[in-house]
């Protein structure tokens, strides 16, 4: 689901960020946050770009059609009043 790169890139820049002093303990600290991100994403209910993409355009065509149906059940309660008016 997410891009190991982006993961790897985090956990470097994060391994990066370590004051001097702990620079022996650079490459270990790099797996263990890759490790602790790997997880932690991985945990969360996410979902893709491309599957956001998807739902939006789902509910936006859900939208369209529920409006033009509240259109015609206003146009058919319209027409209803309209007829017992007259009568």
């Amino acid at each position: 689901m997410f891009d190991p790169k982006a993961i790897e890139d985090i956990a470097k820049r994060l391994s990066d960020s370590v004051p001097a002093g702990f620079t022996g303990l650079k490459e270990e600290l790099e797996k263990n946050f890759h490790a602790i991100l790997q997880s932690a994403l991985g945990a969360l209910d996410l979902v893709t770009r491309e599957e956001f993409e998807v739902q939006k355009a789902v509910l936006a065509k859900t939208r369209s059609k529920l409006e033009d149906l509240e259109k015609r059940v206003l146009e058919m309660e319209q027409n209803l009043s309209s007829k017992s008016q007259s009568e």
